[in-house]
């Protein structure tokens, strides 16, 4: 006899219970916010940009599947001199997906974050950026 350890069924006000136990599990709700991002292309590559305000390095993911690149950052709460109800001190995560066009060099794809902005680099590959073709007289 085998015990199934999945989760289950039953989710109820962020509350998820496992077949085994029947014990409540208590899920963190976070808002997730997609935030505006700018995309620029020139002959070498596509830049995207984007605002992830109060996240740190160890919070983004930069991923890609096939053809689809995903941004995501997590927020934790900040602790301010302001209101600590304020939505600004909130917890968020902030997540875009974009399908990359053909033509990419999937491997020299990098991401840098400074100052709560986070740059992706996504380089063309040869065979995709444009070239003037010699013409020979005949």
């Amino acid at each position: 006899m085998t015990t199934d350890t999945s989760m289950s069924t039953g989710r109820n006000n962020g509350v998820t219970t496992t077949r085994e136990s029947h014990k409540a599990e208590k899920m963190q709700a976070r808002r997730t916010y997609a935030p505006p991002v700018d995309i620029y292309e020139n002959a070498e590559e596509l830049l995207i940009v984007t605002d992830m305000p109060g996240v740190a390095q160890d919070g983004v993911t930069v991923n890609l599947e096939k053809r689809e690149l995903t941004l995501e950052g997590k927020r934790s709460r900040q602790e301010g001199e302001g209101n600590p109800l304020a939505v600004e001190n909130d917890a968020l995560d902030y997540r875009r997906s974009f399908l990359l066009p053909q033509g990419i060099d999937v491997e020299k794809i990098s991401a840098e974050l400074r100052q709560g902005i986070l740059r992706v680099r996504v380089p063309k590959a040869a065979a995709a950026k444009p070239r003037q073709i010699q013409v020979k007289a005949g």
